[in-house]
């Protein structure tokens, strides 16, 4: 039977076909018809509750009633200079530095071995691995690190066995990284925090490596250039695009990360405890919106910086 015998029906010319042959022929008015309820819901939702938040910062609270005082003021922004407010605000970008650093270097050697000597079954079983902890519940991981961070934990245990139940001793006597255990210290605090954002840097970072061409290492080890000189001026600089995507992702979420502070650390506030505590249990809101303007502005200049060395590249 030919096509030319078939009795089809011919298409109706309905109002749902001429729009449909319009926004085939107008693909930039489909692409933006696609793209509006997303774009509603970040401008609108997202976007626009963050905006009437942060813009509470320039009101002030009435110290007598407790009450908003909803007349322009710039005395709520001069708050965050305060010594107790600022002793916040620079323990968390340690913190957060201190994070982004230790996960650096315990990613590149992992990294690079995955991007230069895994084979296809090893690399399958490398991603695997990285992903895996994303998969659990971050309150789990956060409280698994408490146990074995205790006194009585897993770590403690192995230190008596090796000898060096002393050393840990001595290390948290030291005034900034110490306290009565690793659960309540600054270190266990870094220590989850690396745990738990690793992934996020050894991604970028063997994206990056991936992309370093073999023949550049190998002809500078023609060259006569050692190892560790291949290393610092052939492969760390071009892979630092992905060290820095990774530093994006490690640095933002300890910056405004307040869960891990409050259930893993010491007494002393960090920015997003300091921002929780202050619109729930004080009634602050002004000031909390201050302080919640403050990792908006160091990201700013983060990504700006970060823009310069073509991190977004290895995103």
């Amino acid at each position: 039977m030919s096509l030319a015998s078939l009795d089809l029906p011919a298409p109706r010319d309905g109002l749902l076909r001429r729009l449909s042959d319009m926004l085939v022929r107008r693909a930039r008015l489909l692409t933006l018809l696609l793209l509006l309820p997303p774009l509603l819901w970040l401008g609108l939702v997202y976007l626009g509750s963050l905006f009437v938040f942060l813009g509470q910062s320039v009101f002030s609270i009435d110290e007598f009633s407790g009450t908003i005082v909803r007349e322009p003021t710039t005395a709520t922004l001069l708050e965050l200079f305060r010594p107790a407010n600022l002793d916040i605000l620079l323990r968390t970008i340690g913190i957060s530095a201190a994070v982004t650093v230790l996960c650096a270097i315990i990613a590149f050697p992992i990294a690079y071995y995955a991007a230069r000597y895994a084979g296809p079954r090893v690399k399958a079983a490398f991603y695997l691995a990285v992903m895996m902890p994303l998969w659990s519940s971050y309150l789990v991981k956060v409280y698994g690190w408490k146990l074995l961070l205790a006194k009585e934990g897993a770590i403690g245990w192995f230190a008596g066995k090796l000898g060096l139940a002393g050393a840990l001793e001595a290390w948290l006597a030291l005034p900034l990284v110490g306290g009565p255990s690793l659960s309540v210290s600054y270190t266990g605090m870094v220590l989850t925090f690396t745990y738990l954002w690793l992934p996020f840097m050894i991604l970028p970072v063997q994206a990056a490596l991936e992309r370093v061409p073999p023949h550049l290492i190998e002809a500078a080890g023609d060259l006569g250039a050692a190892p560790g000189l291949v290393f610092r001026t052939v492969i760390l600089p071009l892979a630092m695009p992905g060290v820095v995507a990774g530093a994006i992702f490690t640095f933002s979420l300890t910056l405004g990360d307040y869960i891990v502070p409050q259930i893993i650390g010491t007494s002393a506030l960090v920015l997003g405890q300091a921002v929780y505590t202050l619109q729930g249990t004080a009634g602050n809101i002004p000031l909390a919106a201050a302080f919640s303007l403050v990792p908006i502005l160091v990201m700013a200049v983060f990504l700006t910086l970060a823009k310069r060395t073509g991190a977004f590249d290895a995103l």
